[in-house]
């Protein structure tokens, strides 16, 4: 797999874990906690919730669904 892809999933991963650990988190949290861009972590999160794996109860904020999730080790 490309490097740059690689590192993005890893990412968004890690995206999709502080959410699950946090409850409710901002789009600026997850851009201050993991050093990216505004838009970068909104990337990230339109990926999540395209894929059903987090939604927004308000603008801004975001939390995970009840779907399943099997994350590999």
């Amino acid at each position: 797999m490309n490097p740059a892809t690689d590192r993005m999933l890893t990412r968004i991963k890690d995206v999709y874990m502080y959410i699950l650990d946090k409850g409710i988190v901002t789009t600026e949290n997850v851009v201050e906690e993991f050093g990216i861009t505004n838009r970068t972590a909104q990337r990230d999160l339109n990926v999540l919730e395209y894929n059903e794996l987090i939604t927004s109860p308000a603008r801004g904020k975001w939390t995970t669904t009840q779907k399943k999730v099997k994350l590999p080790s």
